[in-house]
């Protein structure tokens, strides 16, 4: 009977084999739990972000402020191949894939004044703080004929 899997496991590997469940430990950037893995702290004076991409070039990297929405998108691509000495493959692996993350930081902040630097595989962002504009609530009455 095939059985749903998830990242190449079964869904059932730990109810069947009646352990507690283990930790696993993650290396490889192809693997989803390590890629966007995000942090954010609060500072006096805004938020630092430090957002995971292992694997990913600077260029590949895109940021964009839309609506109050810092949204975040990087992609990656590798070819590896391995043949042996008489030119036949014995290996070939391809990959190659994107993902995006939001977050509201407020349509007050503006896109001059997030600071952004990528460092060994680290994308750190400096968000200022800003305070949402109180729009005063003004009575708009309907007229009311007869």
């Amino acid at each position: 009977m095939l059985m749903p899997s998830l990242f190449g496991e079964s869904l059932l590997d730990d109810f069947w084999n009646m352990e507690m469940p283990t930790v696993r430990s993650y290396t490889s950037a192809k693997n989803p739990y390590d890629l966007m893995t995000t942090d954010v702290k609060e500072t006096e004076n805004g938020y630092e972000i430090h957002m995971n991409l292992p694997g990913v070039k600077k260029e590949d990297v895109k940021a964009e402020l839309k609506d109050g929405y810092l949204t975040i998108q990087a992609s990656t691509a590798s070819n590896q191949e391995t043949k042996d000495n008489d030119g036949k493959y014995i290996r070939r692996e391809r990959y190659s894939g994107s993902c995006s993350r939001s977050f509201f930081v407020g349509k007050e902040v503006t896109q001059e004044e997030i600071k952004a630097r990528f460092e060994d595989g680290v994308l750190k962002l400096d968000i200022p703080k800003k305070e949402a504009k109180k729009v005063e609530e003004q009575k708009k009455y309907i007229t009311i004929e007869g």
